[in-house]
Parts: structure tokens; C-alpha cells; sequence
């Protein structure tokens, strides 16, 4: 079976908004047209040096082959490239969002995916490739060295591993022919067409995302920081506001020509010796660019959804339409489900779930 896009409710108009009521029932419907699901010509393949053990990683359900709907050229036009981390403990997260974006494209043959992974693990090649076997890809190996002695301890363990970095190098790490990508974390599902994102004029900026000015923006510093004046004047002549940076279009040459991977690392060298925030790649982030990007849609990333960073209590939605859901903070929804404990919430994650367990898998 295939899913033919087109026929997606929520992917057929630029203008159509999703209503909170009636945003599950939406992403439960997934009308089908059978078709033969052969591989397209440009499919980036990378092959598995050995299959993985299901022991060790989970198993997952090979999706079905998206394909473009009649509207769609797949010539000469520009690809939409994503960009997500990968590794062992977010790869079901991954999968459910690969799975959300593709099922709710337009032209998902016109996306293309990067994932950046600190170990390479055949395993995780694998999964990918049997699970997603027409899929548009190519995976990148991120060097723990490459922040190593500039990472600070925050309040969540999680928040200090060496690929929430990754985010920061796409400019080094991706080719240069790369010119633009949308960056995603692994926690998010996305119920909307991903180029109606891809497709946000930046003008001048090097970064757009969903703003949130109604924040206590002084909160993401310390008092360290707001006492220095020197530090404190950073954002003369800006409005900072907050911006998550799990979901961020952003222009990758002029990321490159303003070498704004070393300004980010200087404040996290900063933060080394002073202590003047308290989470983790987020803040640093914040000092370089906040009160200067293109704001976005909220709708484009209905963020929290897990929780505060230290507790994880269950949350609710914001007022509004959806686009994309985000499960930041500490609660992510597979292992909230796993333990039976989900967040009302999380049933709106559970039907992009490609996850099957190994005793399945075995019997099968």
C-alpha cells in the first residue's frame, strides 16, 4: 500500500488551519491508493556493513512508499533538506517524525533528510534503511571532540550530550552545495505540509523560527550575566525574545559567511568560566541571534509538550492552530506510553509510532 499524499485532508491547502478538537481524529484519517512501490532514481542509499540485533535496538514497521501527487515536478526543483539527530536513544522519536513529515507532504520525493549521528552504528543505518527503504538520505558523523571542554553542565543530563551541539556546525558538517535546511529535533511530529515552512522568506536573516515574546526572556540567564554590564549590553539595539531552537529554518551560506559557529562558541566558552545560563545549546544560541530573526507562525512549533526540564509533568496544547507538535522538555511520549503513564497528549504522537517490539519481531 501507499499513501497518496494529495488525498491528505490537512496538506491540500496553504491556508487551512487545524482545529485543537479536531486534531486527532485528523491524524488518525490516512486514506490509501494502492500502487507498485518502486525506489525513485535519486534515493541517497547508504548500505549497512551488518544487520542489527534485536537485542540491542528496537525493531520497527517498514513504512509505506510516499510518492508525489500529480501536482509535483521532480525536476529541476529544489529539494526540501531536513536535518535531524539520530542516535539509539531518540531513533524511535526519529522515526515517527520522518513517518509524520513524509505522510502529510504534498511532493514527499522533493524532501530530502540529513542525519547527524556521533557513532555511525550500522544498526541504526540499517533501521533506517528497512524502514524507510525509499527514502531520500544521507547520514553524518559529528565529532564529540568537536565541543569537547566546551560543554557546561545544565540542569538536565540530557540536555549536555555532544550531538544537541550538532546544530550548531550543519554549516561544516553539511556539504556547501547545501544552502538552506530546516532543522528538527527527534520529539516533534509535524501535521501539516513541512513546505509551507520551507518555503518562509527570511529577507536579511540567517535564522527564522516561531517567537515567543511573552516570555521571561531574563529567566534563560543568570544573575551572573545580568550583572556584568558588559555582558548585560548584548542585546543593546534588540528585542530578545525566546526562540526553541528544535525547530529552525535557517540559511546555511550566510551561517557560513558570518561565522556564527564561533560566535556561539565564544559565549559557550563564557559560560565555562562565569556560569551565565543553565541549560544547554539553547542559550548560547540565544545570545548570538535573539531579536534578530524571522518570526514564525506559532503553529510551527507547539513546544513543551514534554514538560518542564526537571519533572516532565504533563502539559496541554497552546491556543491555536497546529503545524508541528514538540515534545521538548523532560517527558518524551514512547516512554511515557511505554510505561503506561502517557500525557493525553502523547495519543496524538502514538499514531506515527513505526515501533514494534522484539518478541514481534522475532515472531514474524
Amino acid at each position: 500500500m501507499a499513501f497518496w499524499n494529495k488525498n491528505v485532508p490537512n496538506s491540500s491547502s496553504s491556508s487551512k488551519c487545524f482545529p485543537i478538537l479536531g486534531l486527532l481524529s485528523l491524524i488518525l484519517l490516512h486514506p490509501t491508493t494502492t500502487t507498485t512501490t518502486t525506489s525513485f532514481a535519486n534515493a541517497i542509499r547508504v548500505v549497512a556493513i551488518q544487520k542489527p540485533t534485536y537485542d540491542d535496538i528496537p525493531s520497527f514497521r517498514e513504512a509505506p512508499a510516499f510518492r508525489n501527487g500529480n501536482l509535483c515536478s521532480s525536476r529541476n526543483v529544489d529539494k526540501i533538506q531536513i536535518v535531524m539527530p539520530v542516535d539509539a536513544n531518540y531513533i524511535r522519536g526519529t522515526m515517527a517524525a520522518v513517518l509524520s513529515i513524509l505522510q502529510h507532504s504534498t511532493c514527499p520525493e522533493n524532501t530530502s533528510f540529513h542525519f547527524l549521528s556521533i557513532h555511525l552504528e550500522p544498526e541504526i543505518i540499517s533501521l533506517i534503511n528497512s524502514t524507510f527503504p525509499y527514502l531520500s538520505y544521507k547520514i553524518y558523523h559529528f565529532h564529540p571532540n568537536r565541543v569537547r571542554g566546551k560543554i557546561s553542565k545544565s540542569i538536565r543530563q540530557a540536555l549536555d550530550q555532544p550531538l544537541n551541539y550538532a546544530r550548531i556546525y550543519l554549516s561544516d558538517i553539511l556539504p556547501e552545495g547545501v544552502h538552506r535546511v530546516i532543522y528538527l529535533d527527534s520529539d516533534i511530529i509535524v501535521v501539516d505540509d513541512i513546505a509551507k515552512l520551507w518555503g518562509v522568506d527570511l529577507g536579511d536573516k540567517v535564522l527564522a523560527a516561531p517567537e515567543y515574546c511573552h516570555a521571561n526572556f531574563t529567566n534563560y540567564f543568570t544573575d551572573t550575566f545580568w550583572s556584568d554590564m558588559n555582558l548585560a549590553k548584548t542585546f543593546e539595539g534588540r528585542r530578545p525574545c525566546y526562540f526553541n531552537t528544535g525547530v529552525m529554518v535557517m540559511d546555511l551560506d550566510e551561517w557560513r559567511k558570518g561565522g556564527y559557529a564561533q560566535k556561539v562558541e565564544e559565549w559557550m566558552l563564557i559560560q565555562k568560566q562565569r556560569r551565565i545560563y543553565q541549560l544547554g545549546s539553547l542559550p548560547p544560541i540565544l545570545l548570538v541571534f535573539a531579536g534578530n530573526i524571522k518570526a514564525v507562525d506559532h503553529r510551527w512549533n507547539q513546544h513543551g509538550l514534554g514538560g518542564d526540564n526537571l519533572e516532565g509533568k504533563c502539559r496541554g496544547l497552546h491556543p491555536g492552530p497546529i503545524s508541528l507538535l514538540h515534545w521538548s522538555g523532560r517527558g518524551k511520549p514512547w516512554l511515557r506510553l511505554d510505561a503506561r503513564k502517557p500525557c493525553t497528549i502523547d495519543y496524538l504522537w502514538a499514531p506515527y509510532d513505526l515501533y514494534r517490539s522484539s518478541r514481534i519481531a522475532l515472531e514474524e
